[in-house]
């Protein structure tokens, strides 16, 4: 059962097209651009004025005199040169609310076709630790995958974890250089690990000698040597597991745990495809494939290296193939940094070419960076990379310092206030880069995101709490059926009316921010609503049990909205 209002009104201006003759693709609504004066707008007379003929006045008033024979409007008018405006009725309003109150989706559509939709989000690297760089990749996946979820598609989320380069061989090469062979590689934590990719970073940066042992470890790696592929196995273990820890913490999920290195097989067939299809170009040792010459010529897509190796666009490539073959991917989306758009447009085009994706989608979400107050990218004070955990420990410290100390005064225990504190400062966290458009960088505010007033994580989730004190306080009064008596209830229910057109947009368009925009908005509707409508003062029994409802079903779509933007929702909160 879904309860889309437009929807409905739709349906209702496309039987009255159809009896007036007029072509009912026109017969469409959307929320008034002016909701004091009605609660939706057509703008279809206009269109129809050239068609017909006629003055778009006229068109309007005969469609308005049909609809105003509808008893869930309250009044059809005309405006301006054609403008029509629809008012509901409160009883057609507050039956609306009844549906969606008993509707466990609250009323939300499904998408007509399923599909299974692989999500490419995350891509930390091995031995390296995780920084604010990786923050939008998977907070943004992570939203979009349970959006994907909820809306009936089936998402598949995989890390693609990048385990396969010449990192691996630059690790290795150090090891020995330092130890002379590769004998306590195992006892190395995630820690150490990443300390000698540091050391060998540098030493392959000043050392060509050092650079090309480096690749020589690499290559024989790649080619499948015993002791550097159990050396492999260990760096990679301890990498993930950091990786695990970090993206735990952050609420985000993966169904699967590949990388580059499951690929490599499948590069073999990639080469194969491109020679048999006669793209495959023998190019100053390297193996290429050429892309068309249009309006914005693109590089040629390096298959094979000189040395042997294959690159991280073949990875790519050969990854499509398998999640096509493997997974039956009806669309693959990559939440990837918008500085990478020349890459995925070079693999997609590429993937065309070799025909291994016929009518499967990909698309590349490009995300903007997270700043500084300086508007550049996040670094830490001695001008390095943030890592990710600091950032979170940050947060944590920024929230507890509006937290009360725990014991009977504040009424939490210290392990009841470690977890609020954490649920806080993630969503916190979370709220402030989702609430902005994927494709814009954000500056990161450490003093305004932890915020408890304003379009932020702990505003809404502070709203949550308040409801359910409210309901606690109010517990004897159970909820009702509804009915609309005031304004604010109006606007209330109108906003909880959008809910299912707001989810599809934002699964459509692939755009969180969407739901993070209503989000806010609606709990600001209910705080208006509430300081005007007592549940326990209410006029009479009836109305004080409708609004226990009102408030009971806009504390559970909020919930569900956190959820779908990957955040928790605190049962209680300090002062709430």
């Amino acid at each position: 059962m879904t309860c889309v209002l437009d929807e409905k009104i739709n349906k209702k201006l496309e039987k009255v097209f159809n009896e007036l003759g007029f072509d009912s693709k026109y017969a469409t609504v959307k929320n008034s651009d002016r909701p004091d004066l009605s609660d939706f707008q057509c703008n279809g007379a206009l269109a129809l004025a050239k068609i017909e003929k006629k003055n778009p006045r006229q068109i309007g008033e005969m469609i308005a005199a049909k609809l105003s024979e509808d008893a869930d409007f309250a009044k059809v008018s005309v405006d301006g040169p054609g403008f029509l405006n629809i008012t509901l009725k409160d009883e057609t309003i507050a039956a609306l609310m009844d549906e969606i109150a008993q509707d466990e989706r609250f009323g939300c559509a499904k998408v007509a076709t399923p599909k299974t939709i692989v999500m490419d989000y995350g891509g930390p690297n091995v031995a390296k630790e995780m920084h604010v760089g990786h923050l939008r990749s998977g907070v943004i996946g992570e939203s979009m995958r349970r959006i994907e979820e909820f809306v009936g598609n089936k998402p598949i989320s995989d890390v693609h974890f990048g385990d396969w380069g010449t990192p691996i061989g630059m690790i290795l090469a150090e090891v020995i250089a330092h130890d002379g062979n590769l004998n306590k590689m195992e006892s190395y934590d995630i820690a150490e690990i990443t300390a000698f990719y540091k050391k060998a970073n540098i030493r392959c940066k000043e050392d060509e000698k050092a650079k090309e042992t480096a690749r020589i470890i690499t290559a024989k790696f790649q080619d499948g040597d015993a002791e550097y592929t159990k050396a492999w196995k260990h760096i990679r273990k301890v990498s993930v597991d950091a990786v695990k820890e970090n993206y735990k913490e952050l609420g985000v999920h993966f169904d699967l745990w590949l990388g580059e290195s499951d690929a490599h097989k499948t590069c073999f067939e990639i080469k194969k495809i491109a020679e048999e299809k006669g793209l495959l170009e023998f190019d100053d040792g390297a193996y290429i494939i050429r892309l068309d010459e249009g309006n914005k010529p693109k590089p040629p897509v390096i298959i094979e290296k000189s040395d042997g190796g294959f690159t991280y666009q073949a990875t790519d490539i050969a990854t499509i193939k398998m999640r096509v073959d493997d997974l039956k991917a009806d669309e693959i989306v990559y939440f990837v940094d918008k500085r990478q758009s020349l890459h995925f447009e070079q693999v997609f085009e590429t993937v065309e070419k070799l025909g291994i994706a016929p009518n499967v989608k990909l698309l590349h979400i490009g995300f903007g960076t997270v700043n500084g107050a300086d508007g550049k990218p996040f670094k830490t004070r001695d001008g390095g990379v943030m890592n990710l955990s600091d950032m979170i420990k940050m947060s944590k410290e920024k929230v507890a310092e509006s937290m009360p100390k725990a014991g009977a005064e504040s009424g939490f225990s210290q392990e009841e206030l470690d977890r609020l504190i954490s649920q806080v400062a993630v969503g916190a966290i979370k709220f402030q880069d989702l609430k902005n458009n994927i494709a814009s960088g954000y500056i990161f505010e450490l003093d305004d995101f932890a915020n408890f007033e304003g379009k932020t994580g702990p505003y809404i989730q502070y709203a949550v709490a308040r409801i359910n004190s409210v309901m606690r306080k109010n517990a004897e009064i159970k909820p009702g059926k509804i009915v609309i008596t005031n304004q604010e209830e109006r606007n209330l229910a109108l906003k909880i009316a959008q809910l299912s057109n707001v989810v599809m947009r934002c699964e459509a368009e692939k755009e969180p921010s969407i739901i993070s925009d209503y989000v806010y908005n609606l709990a600001q509707a209910f705080s208006s609503f509430y300081n005007t409508s007592p549940i326990k003062g209410a006029e009479n029994a009836q109305i004080a049990g409708s609004r226990a409802a009102l408030a009971k079903l806009t504390r559970d779509i909020l919930i569900k909205l956190l959820y779908l933007l990957g955040i928790e929702a605190p049962e209680v909160m300090p002062k709430a």
